[in-house]
């Protein structure tokens, strides 16, 4: 038996174990071993996921999907590592894969080999254990915004208060002294930077952006 994840796992008899790397970080981009697609990792609500964040041939969907609502669902942004919890005292996460060649849910680890490599293994039924391993593409990334959301942290107590000495209603012209003030020249809105994207924002460099916001991963019940 021989079934070939989406997310480049293998699952076939015989694996070998790697000792991992103390403190690693299995976040950031990481390509699967065939190149067919990039995996993001981040870490969602204190689990860590991965969503397809590139594919070699874009326009794939989950036609494999027992839910027939999902089979035409797009394979770009779609969860395949679903809330991975760290194990104790070891650098590795454990919970589930989704192998979008039949459509299953199987039990899969990942336990990262020193900064650029990942290794992942998947089970089914708990046997015909294998894996394979992915390459670092893209840096790690820091928490979401949407994790301090959902962790809690304090929101802003309302906007900043207005500057003194600035007009309170109305907006001049850019280049020209609002009424009201001492003849200062508004400034400039600063430039935004060219393809690069906000957590949570997509552009064409990266469609996928902070998969922590992703329905799929958000709307998770934990």
């Amino acid at each position: 038996m021989r079934l070939a994840l989406y997310t480049g796992i293998i699952l076939a008899g015989g694996y070998t174990c790697l000792t991992p790397a103390l403190a690693a970080d299995p976040t950031g981009d990481w390509r699967v071993a065939d190149g067919v697609a990039n995996i993001r990792v981040a870490q969602c609500n204190g689990s860590m996921w991965g969503a397809v964040s590139w594919e070699k041939q874009p326009g794939g969907r989950d036609e494999n999907n027992p839910d027939a609502s999902k089979k035409n669902r797009p394979t770009l942004g779609m969860a395949t590592l679903i809330d991975m919890k760290k194990k104790p005292g070891a650098d590795q996460w454990e919970g589930q894969v989704y192998n979008a060649k039949d459509g299953q849910l199987y039990s899969a680890t990942i336990t990262p080999v020193g900064t650029d490599q990942l290794e992942i293994k998947g089970c089914v039924m708990g046997f015909l254990c294998g894996g394979e391993t992915w390459t670092r593409v893209g840096p790690p990334i820091p928490l979401s915004t949407a994790n301090a959301t959902a962790k809690g942290a304090p929101k802003s107590a309302g906007p900043a208060p207005k500057p003194q000495g600035t007009a309170s209603q109305g907006t001049a012209p850019q280049g020209t002294a609002p009424q009201g003030t001492t003849g200062a020249t508004a400034p400039a809105p600063a430039p935004k930077a060219a393809g690069v994207a906000k957590p949570g924002q997509k552009n064409a460099a990266d469609p996928v952006g902070d998969i922590c916001l992703l329905p799929e991963i958000a709307g998770f019940a934990h």
